[in-house]
């Protein structure tokens, strides 16, 4: 058993640079809640459901962590701050991070029986703050689901999901997704991959905004001007002509 609180404690240090060391992750509220939830679902199992509530609402009230006793949860779960809400019938993977302020709801069901309602995250899975996932979905494995995005539908293997309602950002997993990305949002301009076209229509909208006013004032009008586009983070523009 203590091999394993090595191991877990671990697990979240290599995600996390803040803690200093093992005693201080011991603080997480996140870390408190998943022993709560321990506990709570040992007795869920058990068919002793008021006192797993009774466990849950300990938990919730010392921690701001609402995991339902019945949600069933992996190896090595981080939850990063604290204010999430865990479904009853949401499944967890091992080693996935989850930050502030995410919800794994469950839809209604029309028939007014449970059943399978809430999200299922695979292993190695990042979901970044304020994100909700509802539903009874399937999000892969090494699968992001970046800031704020709410989500749906099925997440595929290795895809990064952002906005409202998420979209993928078509990034090539074995490109991107080797690595740990905090929040599950990468910060690199190829993580929007409508960055270009937007700044080529922009351009383009400048672009026939001048040659309006020329053509008001009587002016001859100017050749058209390159359009700008970076291809690296950091570096100067290039400049690439627009065929009109």
């Amino acid at each position: 058993m203590f091999d394993r609180l090595i191991a877990y404690l671990d697990s979240v240090r290599a995600r996390d640079p803040a803690p200093r060391s093992r005693a201080e992750i011991l603080l997480y509220p996140g870390v408190w809640a998943l022993a709560f939830h321990r506990l709570a679902h040992w007795l869920f199992e058990g068919e002793l459901y008021f006192l797993a509530r009774l466990v849950n609402h300990t938990a919730r009230w010392l921690t701001a962590i609402d995991i339902h006793p019945g949600a069933k949860i992996g190896r090595h779960l981080f939850i990063d701050h604290g204010f999430t809400v865990i479904g009853e019938t949401a499944e967890i993977g091992d080693n996935v991070t989850i930050y502030q302020c995410v919800t794994l709801g469950g839809t209604n069901p029309t028939n007014g029986k449970g059943g399978k309602r809430h999200p299922t995250l695979k292993d190695n899975v990042i979901i970044g703050s304020g994100a909700q996932i509802i539903g009874p979905i399937v999000v892969g494995e090494r699968a992001r689901v970046g800031a704020n995005a709410v989500v749906t539908d099925d997440v595929p293997e290795g895809a990064t999901m952002i906005g409202l309602k998420a979209r993928s950002t078509l990034i090539p997993a074995e490109t991107w997704l080797r690595e740990f990305i905090p929040y599950g949002t990468p910060c690199d301009d190829c993580a929007e991959p409508s960055a270009e076209r937007v700044q080529l229509l922009e351009h383009e909208v400048a672009m026939l905004r001048a040659e309006i006013e020329a053509l008001k004032q009587g002016a001859p009008l100017a050749p058209p001007m390159p359009a700008p586009f970076n291809d690296e983070p950091g570096q100067e523009p290039r400049r690439r002509s627009v065929k009109r």
